[in-house]
């Protein structure tokens, strides 16, 4: 069971009236001093010995009952819930629609949280709505968002492009009782789908939920991961869903660059997309590689794959036997070298800042098949500190000698994808590259020549870029300056790989020579 804080349980305590919900219950209370006072509905009282403290925010029978506590305890006898379900309750706004029976059910059996989809759905819809309840679930659970943090998965862009979510085992405090003729069509519909197991008990419990939708926008697959190391033994930390492995994570990216980063788990592709590569997918796997995946590289034109799956013996082997097979496709293939040990979330979060690390790595990639790297025009690769800032690749020419010279991999992209496919919009909600996918434009254009007297600026969404020499300049956060008082504006000064960050406002004398001082010193001007 998915562990609710202290913090969260004192909250409940304190902001729920323990007055409000007796008398919702349809329990008159009166004055007594500084508690009040009423007839106890849990036993045939007839002289008020249910005793209500205010202050406290708590109850107590003083009758033949002998119990009390606080509103969760009054919310799991009055409803004959359990412990969690009365917190789940209590934290939807519960309030009783009807008086407490006189003879309280032990077990209740009737739902008394919405369901989050309709009977009537189909599988397909279903699916989606599930998916749907675990990404609000996760949005509004403090301790999944605390496990991405950790994970260095902080992108709220991310979270909602890929629909992330969290399993806490409250769906099915939302569903009709099995004995319910209802509950007993939706409950197998659901087990039959995977997210439920012959049990009853849901079958991502207690993990982070990551699924994978195929181009008519289905879900197909969902890997869950256990948020919690405290697990009993025996207790698998990655699951996906029962059957063999369906469908192509990020497939977007496929389709609108020729030059993919293949991982070996999904939370290792979630940290390159988080990093800034957009042009990332993954495996299920050392084994995981399907022929679905395979596919897909084969229709939508993939012409190199930089191969980063995790520096341990099996990811070693596993990246062998892959390129061979991608290269005897006439696929090029390089390995992503991370120090010994070593997958790539463990190395973006021990070599910080990721995007850094990560350009390091992909830069460092080694030639996998025989002889020379085929010749291919000179590419450009992409500045993740760039790419962090804006939401998409920008990049800078790298010099020859290194892996993403004139013979090494780099991120690249194409203008339209080749071989059939569905079209993917290149636009996001803000006008800029959609996150989801590589840019359909090269992945960023040589740095313009030097700046005129006007300084020349570009406007992308939010964001405004100007160029002035060898500095790249990013201002965000203008449109939200309502008044002639402040100029508050987020502001990124670049010059090659360095950069620096900082809010400020523009207004404000000293915070500008404080901004100028520190980027001097970080851009080695």
């Amino acid at each position: 069971m998915a562990r609710v804080s202290d913090s969260e349980l004192e909250r409940i305590k304190r902001e729920v009236s323990i007055e409000r919900l007796v008398e919702a219950s349809g329990v008159q209370l009166r004055r007594h001093g500084a508690d009040l006072i009423g007839l106890c509905p849990f036993h045939d009282d007839h002289s008020p010995s249910l005793v209500v403290s205010p202050q406290k925010n708590l109850w107590h029978c003083l009758g033949a009952c002998r119990t009390g506590g606080s509103v969760i305890d009054w919310v799991m006898k009055a409803e004959g819930v359990s412990f969690r379900h009365a917190v789940e309750l209590l934290r939807n706004g519960h309030s009783p629609l009807a008086a407490v029976p006189a003879r309280p059910v032990k077990q209740s059996t009737v739902t008394k949280l919405p369901c989050p989809f309709e009977r009537e759905a189909e599988d397909e819809e279903l699916a989606c709505r599930v998916i749907d309840f675990y990404h609000e679930t996760l949005k509004s659970s403090p301790e999944a968002l605390e496990y991405l943090a950790k994970r260095g998965l902080e992108s709220p862009d991310m979270i909602e492009r890929f629909r992330l979510g969290y399993s806490n085992r409250t769906l099915g405090y939302r569903l009709p009782a099995k004995n319910r003729q209802a509950g007993e069509e939706i409950r197998g519909r659901l087990e039959r789908l995977g997210f439920q197991r012959p049990s009853g008990h849901e079958h991502f419990a207690g993990s982070l939920t990551i699924p994978i939708f195929d181009e008519q926008g289905r879900v197909v697959e969902v890997y869950g991961r256990k948020i919690h190391e405290n697990l009993r033994a025996g207790t698998p930390k990655h699951l996906y869903l029962p059957g063999p492995h369906r469908g192509v994570w990020n497939w977007e990216a496929l389709v609108a660059s020729d030059e993919i980063i293949l991982c070996e788990a999904l939370i290792d592709a979630l940290t390159f997309w988080a990093a800034g590569f957009r042009n990332v997918t993954t495996s299920y796997g050392v084994e995981g590689f399907t022929e679905e995946i395979f596919k897909a590289f084969k229709k939508h034109g993939t012409k190199r794959v930089l191969i980063a799956y995790d520096r341990d013996q099996a990811g070693e082997q596993a990246a062998q036997t892959l390129a061979q097979r991608l290269l005897a496709e006439g696929i090029d293939c390089f390995r992503v070298q991370f120090p010994h040990g070593m997958d790539a979330n463990a190395y973006a979060l021990s070599v910080k800042p990721a995007a850094k690390s990560l350009e390091v790595a992909i830069r460092g990639a080694l030639w996998m098949g025989n002889g020379q790297p085929p010749a291919r025009p000179r590419p450009i690769v992409p500045t993740p500190s760039e790419n962090a800032a804006k939401g998409k690749n920008e990049t800078e020419e790298t010099g020859p000698g290194s892996a993403s010279g004139a013979e090494g991999p780099a991120s690249a992209s194409r203008s339209s994808p080749q071989g059939p496919g569905p079209a993917v919009s290149s636009q996001g909600p803000a006008g800029g590259l959609s996150p989801l996918a590589a840019s359909v434009e090269p992945a960023a254009t040589p740095l313009p020549p030097g700046p005129v007297a006007d300084v020349p600026c570009k406007v992308e969404g939010e964001n405004v870029f100007m160029v002035v020499g060898d500095r790249r300049y990013r201002v965000r956060g203008l449109a939200k300056n309502l008044g002639y008082g402040q100029l508050k504006v987020n502001l990124m000064a670049s010059r090659r790989d360095d950069f620096h960050l900082d809010t400020l406002d523009l207004c404000v004398a000293n915070q500008r020579q404080a901004f100028a001082k520190v980027a001097a010193g970080e851009l080695g001007l």
